[in-house]
């Protein structure tokens, strides 16, 4: 309501011709359509419920423009909507229009404060058993060959066939003879793939020859086999967990599990009274949050939405990223850095990086019993870290007291990053300057 009491629209018909063909009768208008599904979000409604707010509630007829006695429309209308929004990228062209017509109009400002979070989506489909991921997979391809090529299954599929795949597959907690089952299906996948044609392989197929990739191999003697852990299994951010959604994903944060993908949502949140507006939603798999920032930062950069604070929690910060963002974009990302994660800050029995003091100035580092370092090694062009060297130290013959260094020798402590011995040295890998600034940390000490 906000945004209509300042604009006419957040788009106009004119913004859907590409969406419908040029004859035909007079359809409904596309723009209240687009408004009315995100009504219909914001207030979490049925396809029927919003058919019927805009039938009777003033409200809705407000932000839709449209008059009193207006009819409306049949729900069955939002459904063929939503199929045509989600071909493409038109749900981002979409929000693209919505902010360029809010800033045009002054009710958004770049180089103001933003937030950004991330929360689950859980993918529209049960959760299934490596057995039920590949029974399902070969089904799903069986029913796709049917449409596409049927005279491929005359001498394929039989008795055997029809009891295995003819029905949804839903198991036992604990099935019989799975690892049987299991290798079963597989070689009726691999039957299956070698006689399709490839005018006749389709979404379903290729999702089956994805999954036989990742849970099957042939070993040397051509034999095909379940993968073991063994013989290496793809890790959590690109292992298959539905046949019918291949870019799902299963994940852990936490306590919390689940198969889907992170929705990264990126909002104002300036210290004025103004409504906080959406400016970017980014629909990943569910992989680090610091992963989605450059790609947010991009996004906000061509939109001319840039922030000059960005909020963020911890799982979006680094030192490389806070100081990418102030020199890419001028911005300042602001949130908490993790802590060393370090063998000597973990099990307290080591000097940590920050035990040392740091002159990038005069390219020398002390140690904590006051002894210098002798090379400082300037990093690579793509490195973001300098190596420096301290020689033998007199202190290394002689252990060191118990309540300060656990009763090692100075030199194991001095190993601060685990860097190998090289002769009679001893080194520490330290982060460039800038990235040790951008922490707030330029000296070290």
């Amino acid at each position: 309501m906000w945004v209509r009491d300042h604009l006419d629209g957040l788009w106009c018909d004119e913004d859907f011709t590409s969406w419908y063909p040029r004859d035909g009768r007079p359809g409904l208008s596309p723009a209240q359509l687009a408004t009315v599904c995100v009504l219909q979000f914001l207030l979490n409604l049925s396809d029927r419920q919003a058919a019927e707010a805009v039938r009777c509630r003033i409200d809705f007829k407000y932000a839709l423009a449209m008059e009193l006695d207006d009819p409306g429309f049949h729900h069955s209308v939002l459904t063929d909507f939503r199929d045509r929004l989600c071909e493409g990228d038109r749900a981002d062209q979409l929000l693209d229009l919505a902010l360029e017509r809010m800033r045009d109009a002054g009710l958004l400002k770049e180089r103001g404060r933003q937030r950004t979070d991330s929360t689950q989506i859980l993918a529209a489909a049960r959760e299934l058993t490596r057995l039920e991921l590949v029974l399902e997979a070969v089904r799903g391809a069986l029913e796709e060959t049917a449409r596409r090529a049927p005279e491929v299954l005359d001498e394929l599929v039989d008795t055997d066939w029809a009891k295995r795949y003819g029905r949804p597959v839903r198991l036992a907690s604990q099935p019989s003879h799975p690892v049987t089952r299991l290798t079963q299906a597989g070689a009726d996948a691999r039957r299956l793939l070698d006689r399709l044609p490839p005018a006749a392989r389709g979404p379903r197929t290729e999702a089956l020859r994805q999954i036989m990739v990742q849970n099957f191999l042939i070993d040397t003697r051509g034999n095909l086999r379940p993968r073991t852990d063994k013989d290496g299994q793809p890790r959590g951010a690109l292992r298959i967990v539905s046949p019918y959604d291949l870019q799902a994903r299963r994940a852990i944060r936490g306590d919390t599990r689940w198969s889907g993908y992170l929705v990264h949502v990126t909002e104002t949140c300036d210290a004025d009274d103004s409504v906080n507006l959406i400016t970017d939603m980014a629909t990943t798999a569910p992989t680090r949050d610091s992963q989605a920032l450059p790609g947010i930062h991009t996004r906000l950069r061509a939109r001319r939405l840039l922030p000059a604070e960005h909020l963020v929690d911890g799982g979006y910060t680094s030192a490389a990223l806070l100081d990418r963002s102030a020199r890419d974009h001028q911005l300042q990302l602001v949130g908490p850095v993790k802590a060393s994660g370090s063998w000597q800050e973990k099990q307290q029995t080591g000097y940590t990086r920050e035990a040392f003091h740091i002159d990038f100035d005069r390219r020398q580092v002390t140690c904590p019993n006051g002894k210098t370092s002798g090379n400082w090694l300037e990093p690579p062009s793509m490195a973001p870290y300098t190596v420096v060297r301290f020689h033998a130290l007199p202190c290394s013959r002689k252990p060191t007291s118990p309540s300060l260094h656990g009763g090692r020798r100075c030199d194991d402590r001095c190993r601060g990053c685990r860097l190998p011995t090289s002769g009679n040295t001893q080194g520490i890998r330290l982060s460039v300057r800038p990235l040790r600034s951008a922490v707030g940390n330029p000296t070290g000490t």
